[in-house]
């Protein structure tokens, strides 16, 4: 059993990161048509990207060191100073990834995407503390 998934790791490793994301796609996608497809992945890889940003400056801010002394990391105003998204609780990564396998992560995902264009306009109802 040890030797099939060795070869398994050698096989993915020598085949191009394209290929395997696109397999991969191609497994998560099962019935849904390609052209619909790319809306949920854009969307998805959007969150990402704007999550890490987030959480980078957000461990910088709860740290306070340095130009962050004082700074309150659930204040969406220092975000806005570093020109990054602010992300609420229920929109961010880590909390939909501890989420992933619950049978309502597609609603989450979707309330996710809501949040985020929300609270880029200026009345945002959810961000507010």
């Amino acid at each position: 059993m040890a030797k099939n998934k060795s070869k398994t790791k050698e096989i993915n490793q020598a085949e191009p990161i394209e290929k395997q994301l696109w397999k991969a796609a191609d497994k998560l996608r099962k019935n849904i048509d390609a052209a619909e497809y790319k809306h949920i992945v854009l969307g998805l890889i959007f969150l990402k990207y704007i999550s890490d940003a987030f959480e980078e400056l957000y461990e910088k801010l709860k740290s306070g060191k340095g130009d962050y002394k004082g700074a309150d990391p659930e204040d969406k105003d220092e975000y806005t100073a570093e020109n990054i998204f602010f992300v609420p609780d229920k929109a961010r990564w880590s909390y939909l990834q501890a989420n992933a396998k619950q049978p309502t992560i597609g609603k989450q995902l979707d309330d996710a995407i809501t949040f985020i264009s929300v609270c880029k306009s200026k009345q945002c109802r959810f961000c507010t503390r």
